[in-house]
């Protein structure tokens, strides 16, 4: 048991300090009791006018003395034995003894380990705030304390940074298109040269306003930040994806087959992430894939009391390494230019994914299949349908 392995030494030290103890406490007491046994047996000083009375009390003596020194000598063994049992007994009492402080001893650190478990990055504004005397574990809990707050003003920084970055580009972008749309619209022919120009610059500056966007869901989905949490559908959320690409689909000669929605799994979180979510898969999907090939979205419950939801998406297309498929969940990672398409993608479509997923307690696993394309498997925690069957649908407003 990992948590009880520094309470297991400190109990086996404290064990062992009190056997060395008493160990020596009856070693102590064993040498004095054997000097103690030791007398004198010297014969009575002076002399005497009648040597057979004299011999007499000798012997009286002898015996006398033989007799207090066997007498002496069981009740020496007797204290040894008695204090080797009380010994072995205490030895099993401080066992007891030795867990007992020592629970009491790291207990401290155990809430501070249980309290600093809960704080993750969507609740940095927790403390420690360890009570007591200003001792070593009350100034680890302050040290804490203190990181803990320079690690939530370095990420309410780096929220704020890419919010006003995204928002004042923003402005900039929104005027050279204006700008481009009236130059255009001026009365007199466009020579080609700089329709072609303009239409180019047109769909980089739409690019850089995807690319922003996705910036700021990727912050938001990061940190956790939404309000708008209900109940939804996850299946009707990825079929009206569908229906909404179906030209793209078309355009690029794709087959949608195998769409298994389960209208009974629903999940909780925003609506707004949790459909960016599905977006961004199902045009993963379609972006790199071979033409004429085909893609598969599928969404089911898991478990047996449908604890969870899982969305599976499928592609065809070049076979991959799954060593680095891994990394298309990272921002700006691509699997080459075969995996990039046309290389206009912005690198951050699964990154979003694995940001939203995480926001809403899910897993998220990228498979390479072994003919060629990748799955995509999102799990996210169900709601209670039992709980909520009589709850009104967020996305339809009707009674289920």
């Amino acid at each position: 048991m990992s948590r009880g392995t520094a309470r297991t030494r400190f109990t086996a030290l404290y064990v062992t300090l009190f056997l060395l103890s008493g160990t020596a406490l009856l070693t102590i007491a064993a040498v004095v009791a054997s000097g103690g046994s030791r007398s004198s047996r010297t014969a009575p000083d002076g002399t005497t006018d009648q040597p057979a009375v004299a011999a007499q009390a000798q012997g009286r003596i002898a015996e006398l003395e033989q007799q207090l020194a066997q007498t002496h000598d069981t009740q020496s063994r007797q204290i040894l034995i008695g204090s080797a049992i009380a010994l072995a007994v205490m030895a099993v009492i401080s066992v007891g003894l030795g867990w007992f402080v020592a629970g009491r001893v790291l207990r401290p650190l155990r809430l501070m380990t249980a309290a600093t478990r809960r704080i993750t990055a969507d609740n940095l504004h927790e403390r420690l705030a360890v009570n007591g005397p200003g001792d070593e574990v009350k100034d680890l809990a302050d040290t804490i304390d203190d990181l803990l707050g320079r690690l939530e003003s370095s990420f309410d920084a780096q929220r704020r940074f890419v919010a006003n970055a995204s928002h004042e580009l923003r402005t900039p972008l929104t005027t050279m298109r204006a700008s481009l749309d009236v130059a255009l619209a001026k009365p007199g022919p466009v020579p080609e040269t700089t329709a072609t120009l303009a239409a180019r610059m047109r769909a980089e500056l739409d690019q850089v306003n995807r690319l922003l966007e996705s910036f700021l869901v990727l912050a938001r989905a990061q940190h956790g930040e939404f309000t708008d949490s209900v109940r939804l559908t996850l299946g009707r959320l990825a079929l009206s994806a569908l229906t909404a690409r179906a030209k793209d689909i078309a355009a690029n000669g794709l087959t949608v087959r195998d769409s298994r929605m389960d209208d009974s799994a629903r999940v909780r979180g925003s609506r707004t992430l949790l459909r960016r979510l599905v977006d961004n898969v199902i045009d993963n999907a379609i972006a790199h894939n071979d033409p004429g090939g085909w893609i598969s979205v599928a969404v089911r419950t898991e478990g047996e009391d449908a604890g969870t939801v899982s969305l599976v998406v499928e592609s065809s297309g070049p076979v991959l390494d799954q060593r680095r498929v891994a990394d298309l969940a990272q921002p700006f990672r691509r699997l080459g230019a075969d995996r990039t398409g046309t290389g206009r993608g912005s690198g951050l479509g699964l990154s979003i994914v694995a940001a939203i997923t995480q926001a809403h307690h899910g897993t998220l696993d990228l498979g390479a299949r072994p003919d060629g394309g990748l799955r995509v498997t999102i799990t996210l925690p169900s709601t209670d349908g039992r709980a909520t069957a009589k709850a009104p649908d967020t996305e339809t407003g009707t009674a289920r």
